[in-house]
C-alpha cells in the first residue's frame, strides 16, 4: 500500500489535535478542578461554522470574521476548547464581581475568574503541542463564537476559542 502526503498530512492533522485536547484536559487548574470541554470539527461541520462566521461578518460588520472564515475553510480540522462556569469557592477573591463564589453562584451570571485563566492556560498549552509538532495553526475567538452560537458545545460551555490546524508550505495564518 501506498500513502500520499496529502493522505499522512490528513491523518498528521487529526493524531495533532487528539494530541492538543490531551494537553488542554492536563494543563494546570485551578484547584484542580476541570471545566474544560473540547470537540474537534472537520468536514461539513467545520464549514457548517465557517458559514456562521460568514453571516457574523456581514450581519455585524465585523470584518475580521469574514478572514478567519476564510482560513476556516483552507484547513482540514479545527479544535475548539471551552470553559463551564463553575466558581471554585476560592476565599477572599470577588474577580467574577460579587462578593464571594456564593453569591456568584445565588446569581447565576457571574464568571469565574479562575475558569477563564484555566482556558487560557489550556489554550495555550494546546497550541504549543500543536507548534512542537510543526503544524501551523492560530488561536481564534470568531470560531469558537461561532461554534457557540451553534449550539455545538455543550449549553453549559460559556466561552470557547478555536485553533484551526494546517499543513501546507505556507501557513493561511501568516499573511491575513
Amino acid at each position: 500500500m501506498i500513502t500520499f502526503d496529502k493522505d499522512l498530512e490528513k491523518d498528521a492533522v487529526l493524531e495533532v489535535a487528539r494530541l492538543m485536547a490531551a494537553a488542554a484536559r492536563t494543563a494546570p487548574k485551578g484547584k484542580g478542578a476541570d471545566t474544560i470541554v473540547t470537540i474537534l470539527l472537520t468536514a461539513d461541520e467545520k464549514d457548517r461554522v465557517a458559514k456562521r462566521m460568514e453571516k457574523i461578518a456581514v450581519d455585524e460588520d465585523i470584518p475580521f470574521f469574514q478572514r478567519d472564515a476564510n482560513n476556516i475553510y483552507q484547513v482540514p480540522a479545527v479544535l475548539v476548547v471551552g470553559t463551564k462556569f463553575q466558581p471554585l469557592g476560592i476565599p477572599h477573591c470577588g474577580d467574577c464581581g460579587y462578593s464571594d463564589c456564593q453569591a456568584c453562584r445565588r446569581e447565576g451570571e457571574g464568571r469565574c475568574n479562575f475558569n477563564i485563566i484555566d482556558l487560557g492556560i489550556a489554550m495555550g498549552s494546546a497550541a504549543s503541542v500543536a507548534a512542537l509538532h510543526h503544524i501551523d495553526n492560530r488561536i481564534m475567538f470568531s470560531c469558537g463564537k461561532a461554534v457557540l452560537e451553534l449550539g455545538m458545545m455543550p449549553a453549559d460551555v460559556k466561552i470557547a476559542y478555536a485553533i484551526p490546524l494546517s499543513i501546507t508550505s505556507k501557513s493561511p495564518f501568516y499573511d491575513r
